[in-house]
């Protein structure tokens, strides 16, 4: 069988084996294309007409130029600058526009006050140099500090407790006891010039030299003394020393205050204040003293002892040591003045 047959009027090519080839479709008449309608023709708007421009309006003259001067305290100050007559008049500006501010204002310091102190500081040699410290302070005022004034002193030197006010009455009655090489104190206990001293004080010597409160001297005699009491009388000028006022040992309290004056190693009219720590202390054979802690110490001997109505209760004697020669440790000792009464009125009698 011949598998070769003659192509036919539909088919593209010879038949062959399981190969078939379609025929191309018909060709399509093409339609014409139709433009697309036309967008719709609006009417346009004419752009709006922008506003005129507002006229320039002048403005007032501008501040004249400043420039920045210190005065010879150093403070800032802007001063006006001068312009010449025919200088021409400022441009006016845009409302709103701010004005160029000239170059010496573009950058203004803040503004200082200057506070000047002024130290002096005298030498050795009398002369004296001053410096100054300058500070510098914000613009604004100084708050001023206030120092407190003094308190007022007590009017014609009043004493302002108990204490002073017995030293102010005894102290004119108080003197030095200048006996050969030795000093001591003593008090004067009337009117008529005598003076109450210790025994030991004056021991060996027939006259004395007196140092008064105010500083002057002035000359005694010893009229009489007792070892034993450890007092003695020295008799001097009645108008050269007041008389002391004389109180009482006998009704004296543990704990009560009282002053101790003399002249402790030289020191004319020194005070000292303690307490009595026992009215009458006695010692192995020796007669009944006061014991205070009030100071005292070598020269004190032969002062008195003196509550604080100012009243003369004691004769300052001793002192407790711990051996050795030493100062006060607090224990004194004087003689009452109960018996210093009696033993200075025998000793007057005698003399």
């Amino acid at each position: 069988m011949n598998d070769t047959a003659s192509p036919g009027p539909d088919l593209g090519r010879p038949a062959g084996p399981q190969q078939w080839t379609i025929a191309a479709p018909p060709a399509r008449a093409a339609r014409p294309l139709q433009p697309a309608p036309p967008p719709p023709i609006r009417p346009v708007a004419p752009p709006p007409t922008p506003p005129s421009a507002p006229s320039p309006t002048p403005l007032s003259a501008p501040p004249p130029a400043r420039r920045v001067v210190r005065d010879r305290y150093g403070r800032v100050r802007l001063v006006a600058r001068p312009q010449s007559p025919d200088a021409a008049p400022p441009q006016g500006r845009p409302t709103g526009a701010h004005p160029e501010p000239p170059a010496a204002l573009a950058k203004r310091p803040r503004r200082t006050r200057t506070v000047t102190l002024t130290l002096a500081a005298a030498v050795v040699a009398g002369a004296a140099t001053s410096g100054a410290i300058t500070l510098i302070t914000p613009d604004r005022e100084p708050t001023a500090g206030t120092i407190a004034a003094p308190a007022p002193a007590p009017q014609g030197g009043a004493p302002t407790n108990a204490t002073e006010a017995a030293a102010q009455r005894i102290l004119p009655s108080v003197v030095q006891v200048r006996a050969g090489r030795g000093t001591g104190s003593g008090v004067a206990i009337d009117g008529v010039g005598h003076v109450v001293t210790n025994a030991h004080v004056v021991q060996g010597s027939d006259s004395v030299s007196l140092v008064l409160a105010d500083g002057s001297t002035t000359s005694g005699r010893v009229i009489g003394s007792d070892e034993r009491n450890d007092i003695a009388v020295i008799a001097t000028n009645p108008n050269a020393v007041r008389a002391a006022t004389i109180g009482q040992s006998g009704n004296l309290r543990i704990g009560q205050p009282v002053i101790a004056v003399g002249s402790p190693l030289g020191l004319n009219g020194t005070v000292t204040s303690g307490i009595v720590s026992s009215p009458n202390r006695s010692s192995g054979s020796r007669p009944e003293m006061i014991q205070t802690d009030a100071a005292i110490n070598p020269g004190n001997s032969g002062g008195p002892l003196v509550d604080l109505q100012g009243r003369v209760v004691g004769i300052n004697t001793s002192i407790a040591t711990l051996g050795g020669p030493s100062g006060n440790i607090g224990i004194g000792f004087a003689v009452p003045i109960d018996r210093v009464r009696t033993v200075a009125q025998a000793l007057i009698s005698q003399g």
